[in-house]
Order: C-alpha cells, then sequence, then structure tokens
C-alpha cells in the first residue's frame, strides 16, 4: 500500500479519497453499498478509472440509494446499460441490481448493511472471501479485501507512517477492536 500512500496525496482523484475516505470507517448503508458497488466496478479497470465516473456512478444509481436500485427493472437496467458516464458492463449492473436486492435482505434479517458485516466481524480475509461469494454476486478476493479496507474492516489502506493512518486510528474504524488477532500490532 506503500506506492498509494507515496501517490495519492495531492492528486486531483486519487488525493481526496486517500485523504478523507480510503480505509475510514463507514457506518452508512447506501455509503457502504456505493464502496461495494464502485469496487465490483474497478474489476479489470484502474482505481483511476472509477474515481474520475464515480458522479456519474452517483447520478446514474441515484445516490446508491439501495431501494431505489434495488427496484430497478429492465428499462433501468437498459439506462444504466446506454449511460456512458458509467461502466457498462451488463454483469456489473446486473450484479449492481441484485446485490441492492441482497443488502435490503440483509437489512430486514440484521437491521444493517453494517450490522451484517459488524456480525460477521472480525474474520480472516479467506473467510471474509467465501461469506461474499456466498452472498453477493461479482465479488472475488480483491474486490472483498478492497472493500473491507477501504471501509475500515481489514487493516492495510494506510502505512503506519502516513499522516492519514493516526486520523484512521483515531477513528476507531472495525478492525482495531479488541479480539481481532491482527489488530493488536497496531494497539
Amino acid at each position: 500500500m506503500s506506492a498509494y500512500c507515496d501517490q495519492a496525496p495531492g492528486h486531483e482523484f486519487h488525493g481526496p479519497y486517500h485523504d478523507h475516505e480510503y480505509g475510514f470507517p463507514v457506518d452508512d448503508d447506501d455509503s457502504l453499498f456505493e464502496r461495494l458497488i464502485l469496487e465490483i466496478n474497478q474489476a479489470g479497470l484502474s482505481w483511476l478509472t472509477v474515481l474520475k465516473k464515480r458522479a456519474a456512478f452517483q447520478s446514474a444509481f441515484e445516490g446508491f440509494d439501495i431501494h431505489r436500485v434495488a427496484a430497478y427493472d429492465e428499462t433501468q437496467r437498459d439506462r444504466l446499460l446506454s449511460d456512458a458516464g458509467i461502466i457498462r458492463n451488463r454483469l456489473k449492473v446486473d450484479a449492481t441490481i441484485h446485490n441492492a436486492q441482497v443488502v435490503q435482505r440483509l437489512q430486514a434479517d440484521h437491521g444493517s448493511f453494517k450490522a451484517w458485516l459488524d456480525h460477521h466481524h472480525p474474520l480472516p480475509h479467506a473467510d471474509w472471501v467465501k461469506l461474499f461469494k456466498r452472498t453477493f454476486r461479482f465479488t472475488g478476493p480483491e474486490i472483498v479485501n478492497e472493500f473491507l479496507m477501504s471501509t475500515g474492516y481489514l487493516p492495510g489502506a494506510h502505512r503506519d507512517d502516513c499522516p492519514v493512518q493516526a486520523r484512521i486510528l483515531a477513528a476507531q474504524p472495525p478492525w482495531l477492536t479488541a479480539g481481532n488477532p491482527i489488530a493488536d500490532c497496531h494497539s
């Protein structure tokens, strides 16, 4: 991760994400859903491409409102697949709609998407991957890793000497909680 901590600061797109979002805990379900969908859309592409299209994604998916996206029908799917502002990949669009429906079920069963994540935390990376593959579409090891690091469930978003890391530690991300063997080296 050292390369990101060296290259992102001051960059038009990477800088704000690195300095204010990447690795910080996320409490809002729509924001968690957005992160998952952005990571899915990054598959096979650069993160810079996704960040440049982020505003278009937010508009196309109505602020990543889980309930609205879960209700998308074929007309909405066709609208998304013709939107040049986003990544027009049918598998990724279909996964977004399906995953919104999954998140709705998780909310019904656990109270929130965050509560579902908290319920399973801490898990080793391999177990997180198995859980996500059973639960969601289009989630492989790298997507799961980046989603969990970006939302504070796994460590590693920043080097220990990165100035942002001190702010993340102060925000008490889930990976830093007691009982997590990974957190012991940061306590």
